[in-house]
């Protein structure tokens, strides 16, 4: 791992609403996380951590201060632009599993790919599905599927495009013991394998506790623990 900084935010703020009823979800938040790592966001409901994650995916616009990924101000980027940036360098993992009911489960990781207009890469592909214990599952639908194959499936398609960070929300918060035992693992293995920069939002402490690094937020805050 080197300590060169991948996402650095500077007085990072975002508000909902106007005036008197304004609601400061996330206050002057400076950060730096480095590439390579793997992060814990954590906080009570409510608290501002999945804004954090939707404004360093670009999913969400900031009300003031910037965001800089690899070097790119992505507050300053048009539509366009962050749409572009968000396909070619950011995968997300959701609590939801988000696939399209009428793909199978390989037309539903292959899709990134497609959007991007990129080629399969199909000793990758392979690999990661093998590695997620998927390859007997690209057939079936999501409703075939079990949760946890969902998941895997969803965490395949998250990493199709090789992102230099993952961002994942609550990504075992459906999941059974077993299972989220297992996506964690397979999530922090296949990041290490890939380089890739891993950002967990969660409320559990044992999910926490298994990242290099732990941020809490608390009223829009940022600490590290």
């Amino acid at each position: 791992m080197t300590n060169t900084n991948i996402i650095t935010t500077n007085n990072l703020c975002k508000n909902y609403g106007v005036g008197d009823n304004a609601v400061r979800a996330l206050k002057n938040c400076n950060i730096e996380i480095h590439t390579g790592e793997s992060v814990a966001v954590t906080g009570a409901s409510g608290s501002g951590k999945s804004t954090f994650l939707t404004l360093v995916g670009g999913i969400t616009t900031a009300s003031n201060g910037e965001i800089v990924i690899n070097g790119k101000n992505i507050t300053s980027m048009s539509e366009k632009e962050l749409a572009k940036f968000r396909l070619e360098n950011i995968g997300f993992v959701f609590q939801a599993y988000n696939l399209i009911p009428e793909m199978t489960a390989y037309q539903n990781i292959i899709l990134p790919l497609k959007l991007a207009h990129k080629k399969i890469d199909k000793k990758y592909l392979s690999d990661i599905c093998n590695k997620l214990s998927i390859s007997d599952r690209l057939s079936h639908l999501p409703s075939e599927l079990s949760g946890g194959q969902q998941q895997r499936v969803a965490i395949a398609r998250a990493l199709i495009t090789k992102p230099s960070i993952l961002l994942c929300d609550e990504p075992t918060g459906n999941l059974d013991k077993k299972s989220s035992e297992d996506v964690l693992d397979l999530l922090t293995q296949l990041c290490a394998d890939n380089g890739c920069t891993l950002i967990l939002v969660t409320h559990d402490k044992s999910v926490a506790d298994r990242m290099g690094r732990i941020i809490t937020i608390s009223d829009g805050e940022i600490s590290e623990d």
